[in-house]
């Protein structure tokens, strides 16, 4: 934990190696999904489609992971909790019903088609949001401004 009235920044320390991971990941989802929408689009939009929302969605989190100001960070929250439901229900219902998803997207299969990094990678993102928020004695109170 850091000492009283410090900033914890999400893109240091741990959380370049996250960064790190989330870049590594938007990369390979956004190819991935470039080349399923130019080159195969009429096999599979709807899975080809979430490739392309998986593959935004790891940007966003990617670069407001990496700036950690208070707009980044709420951006943050909502891209890293937006990834966990989607590789939840994406990965649910690939497994429930598979003739949706004749071809494989990122969260199909919880992300197995990436060693399951896209099921793992969200809760570390929530766990590094959470343990970097900023400390409360931080926090300019009504007192402060008079």
């Amino acid at each position: 934990m850091s000492a009283p009235g410090t900033v914890r920044r999400t893109g240091t320390g741990f959380g370049r190696v996250l960064v790190a991971a989330y870049g590594i990941l938007a990369l390979a989802a956004s190819a991935r999904a470039g080349v399923q929408l130019l080159r195969d689009w009429h096999e599979a939009p709807l899975a080809y489609a979430l490739s392309a929302l998986a593959a935004a969605v790891y940007v966003v989190a990617t670069v407001a992971l990496a700036r950690g100001g208070p707009t980044a960070r709420r951006v943050a929250w909502a891209a890293v909790g937006f990834e966990l439901v989607g590789v939840l229900a994406v990965g649910t219902l690939s497994l429930v019903d598979p003739e949706a998803f004749p071809r494989a997207t990122v969260w199909s299969g919880f992300g197995s088609g990436y060693g399951y990094v896209p099921l793992v990678l969200p809760f570390v993102g929530l766990w590094w949001l959470w343990r970097t928020r900023p400390d409360p004695s931080l926090t300019p109170t009504p007192e402060d401004a008079a």
